[in-house]
């Protein structure tokens, strides 16, 4: 593709050669240059692009787009130079361009908030599968589309992979891309030049603030904000305290959704569902529909997920079948993943892998008034050990017995990390035993439930292994829970109480 193209939508000094120059593909990673492709020397951080300029003239770059001219004295005339002012943002529209802006092809919509995010993209491609429609998704976990599931390294991807996913949905038919936008995905110009079709706040609060991330929750909020300058149709939480410092200067048409409050999208009688060990929410709606539904992933938040999908895919047309539909179905792995195991206790698989999200999910199963409720975890090795202190303390406070097994040793002993664990779990008064080996402590907590149990694994989530000596194996939770209940039905394990109903 020519320069000339790939540039039309950026503000650029030409410092030397032609804009007539091809360029192969575009390259933000100099240990992925090769001949004739373009090197944007993006700053971040941690390094400095133009440090490996002289990388890009020895492998064969057609193109080099900096930020500072002085770098360019050392580039032979043979290779193309352009300046920008920012090499991040500028990467955003050219990595458009090499795709043929495939954004345009599709509807875009993006997720911003704290907490929600990725369990509300899941469902709302899933609702969105139920109506018979083709979507992509891009978040925390993974990126999504056809038979393509390719493991995430940041919740907002850089922007060349933004577009080049995109572009990959359109090929594979995909008429929408359901997205978390991260707050860093904003301060890094990683969506810079999209305009999302439908822009979605959920709530707010302190986050991702530290010397590599936010300054301060000013400048965390102002990021946030930033989606409602950059969408059509925004789609907000009103019961969230920070909605209206969130829209201040949006340019957008706004539709609102709330649990309390007068709002477009409403629910009233909210219920919690606790049937044969399925949990769930149950509410009615009224405004954009008016209709009851049901959602099979426990807490009250959930019902905030559901506002959120409702609201948007009333937006985009679907019809109130299929989206009730959708949400009675939808489960998103790893995130408050209730598994069918028995008609008379629950287990629950959850990511939760620190202090804050341990007492979330805890809390939010005791809202089920549960006879015992049983949490299952450990903690990773090369950590702070403050975590292990602080996990051990909310896990004994909040759970009546805790499992405390392996989970990413890494270089540590498993016993070791446990006995951090028990610091926390002295503080609080928790009753515990200890298992070691994780498949092990899983079969315990099934076999020796009780009626009325609920069972939460935590810090696993939609990982498929464990890390012990800088190798990763292969664990699911979810084949290792499978398997022990077929060796019950099989004989070849006893349930305690021999009562209770496998399903």
């Amino acid at each position: 593709m020519k320069l000339s193209k790939l540039c039309e939508r950026i503000d650029f000094e030409l410092l030397q050669g032609s804009m007539e120059t091809e360029v192969a593909d575009v390259i933000y990673d100099s240990r992925n240059i090769t001949e004739g492709t373009m090197f944007v020397c993006m700053v971040g951080a941690v390094t400095d692009g133009h440090k490996y300029i002289p990388d890009a003239i020895e492998k064969g770059a057609s193109v080099i787009v900096l930020e500072r001219e002085e770098e360019a004295e050392q580039i032979p005339e043979n290779i193309t130079v352009i300046k920008v002012v920012s090499a991040r943002r500028s990467l955003a529209l050219i990595s458009a361009a090499y795709f043929d802006y495939p954004a345009d092809k599709l509807t875009t919509i993006g997720l911003t908030g704290t907490k929600g995010k990725t369990t509300t993209t899941y469902i709302i491609r899933d609702v969105l599968a139920q109506a018979g429609k083709k979507a992509g998704l891009i978040g925390t976990i993974a990126i999504v589309y056809g038979d393509e599931f390719i493991p995430a390294k940041n919740t907002t991807p850089e922007s060349y992979e933004i577009h080049k996913h995109m572009a990959k949905m359109v090929e594979a038919g995909c008429e929408y891309v359901v997205m978390e936008v991260s707050s860093q995905g904003f301060k890094l110009d990683r969506t810079a030049g999209l305009i999302f079709d439908y822009g979605v706040f959920t709530n707010l609060s302190p986050d991702h603030i530290g010397p590599t991330e936010h300054a301060d929750f000013d400048e965390y909020l102002l990021c946030k904000s930033m989606l409602f300058r950059q969408c059509r149709t925004g789609i907000v939480n009103v019961d969230d305290k920070h909605t209206d410092d969130v829209l201040k200067c949006h340019t957008c048409d706004v539709v609102t959704f709330s649990a309390e409050k007068e709002a477009d999208m409403m629910a009233s009688e909210i219920r919690f569902l606790n049937e044969e060990g399925r949990l769930g929410m149950a509410f009615k709606t009224s405004g954009l529909l008016e209709c009851d539904a049901e959602i099979h992933i426990p807490g009250y938040f959930s019902v905030y997920n559901a506002l959120t999908t409702m609201t948007v895919c009333q937006q985009l047309g679907i019809s109130e079948e299929a989206i009730l539909a959708g949400l009675a179905n939808v489960q998103v792995k790893g995130r408050v993943e209730p598994i069918k195991v028995s008609k008379d206790f629950s287990l629950i698989i959850d990511y939760a892998h620190n202090a804050v999200s341990t007492r979330s999910v805890l809390e939010t199963l005791k809202e089920y008034d549960p006879p015992r409720l049983i949490a299952l975890f450990g903690c990773g090795g090369n950590r702070s050990k403050v975590r292990r202190y602080d996990i051990g303390e909310v896990a004994g406070e909040l759970a009546d017995l805790c499992i405390i097994t392996s989970d990413n040793p890494r270089f540590e002993k498993v016993a070791d990390i446990n006995n951090d664990i028990k610091v926390g779990l002295a503080r609080s008064n928790g009753n515990y035993i200890e298992i070691e080996d994780r498949r092990d402590a899983l079969e315990y907590a099934i076999t020796h439930a009780q009626k009325g149990d609920m069972i939460i694994t935590l810090g696993k989530g939609h990982e498929d292994y464990l890390e012990i000596e800088g190798k990763k194996y292969h664990f699911s939770e979810h084949e290792v829970i499978a398997e022990i209940v077929e060796d019950i039905k099989a004989g070849r394990l006893e349930m305690e109480d021999k009562s209770l109903r496998m399903i």
